[in-house]
């Protein structure tokens, strides 16, 4: 770097005026002093611009995580493999994390992917309720899922509904829901032998993003609730992961390979939830 520095301090010094501010707010001006200015790359700085760089990174990358899981549901019109309840439980545990975080004034870098998922979750919830209730009760009730999570996060963010008291007590509950949120699609992928047209994209992702997000909580949040829950949950992650590839060529599982851009043989998909319950491992296997 001491080589480096009289090439890049001329430009550090003269970069675009909304650079510095957008700098400075997002690293403290101590730090962007530090780091940009003076190039001086040492602790705590520059794990903090880790941490930042992690945590944007995570909610850009969460606008989209779910969005191959909604395509598959689109495209399949099937919710074959994907448990609503493990979803219905997730997504209440990451709205009461989004707004008790936004209560508390954490970092939005800290927190935010909450509430792009959550929004990708609700629409995920909505097509399987679509799909597994038929064309006359389907948008009926999901109608009124919608309409009843709405009245919730608006009693949540009312300090006269739910004080922050409250709150707290809701948020230890809401990480241990969104630990087990993971466990019904757990059972769901080892009943039926196969993980149906849940995404391993979607699955892959979130391993790594829970693991980054134990990683920014650790340098800006100091709250354990928080701390503890992001370290369940990538404990469950890693199990969903490691049944994504157990389960990769059973007939009940769709075509993660083509999904991920990969080259790979044709394999059937299952057209209900209940299928191939017999099996628990991939039925490609021999037994005997």
């Amino acid at each position: 770097m001491d080589l480096l520095r009289p090439y890049l301090l001329p430009i550090t010094h003269n970069l675009p005026h909304p650079l510095p501010t957008l700098g400075a707010n997002l690293l403290t001006p101590q730090c962007y002093n530090q780091l940009i200015l003076n190039l001086s790359l040492q602790n705590p700085c520059l794990s903090l611009a880790i941490s930042k760089t992690l945590g944007l990174g995570i909610i850009t990358l969460s606008a989209i995580v779910k969005i191959p899981q909604i395509l598959k549901l689109l495209s399949s019109h099937s919710a074959a493999g994907v448990s609503f309840l493990s979803y219905l439980l997730e997504t209440f545990s990451y709205l009461v994390t989004l707004v008790y975080s936004a209560r508390q004034g954490f970092p939005f870098t800290a927190y935010g992917e909450t509430a792009l998922i959550s929004l990708q979750n609700l629409c995920i919830c909505a097509l399987v309720l679509g799909y597994g209730y038929g064309e006359t009760r389907g948008p009926v009730l999901a109608s009124v899922f919608m309409g009843v999570v709405g009245l919730g996060v608006w009693a949540l963010q009312d300090e006269g509904v739910v004080d922050m008291r409250v709150l707290g007590w809701m948020q230890a509950g809401a990480g241990a829901v969104g630990v087990v949120s993971k466990v019904p699609q757990i059972w769901v992928n080892w009943q039926q032998g196969g993980t149906g047209v849940l995404s391993a994209f979607t699955v892959f992702t979130y391993l790594a993003g829970s693991l980054s997000r134990i990683f920014t909580t650790l340098q800006e949040v100091d709250d354990k609730l928080i701390l503890y829950g992001f370290i369940a949950g990538f404990a469950l992650n890693t199990v969903l992961a490691a049944q994504m590839v157990y389960y990769w060529r059973s007939p009940t599982t769709a075509n993660h390979a083509e999904e991920l851009g990969k080259k790979s043989k044709e394999i059937a998909m299952g057209t209900s939830t209940g299928a191939s319950t017999k099996g628990k491992g991939p039925s490609t296997r021999r037994r005997g």
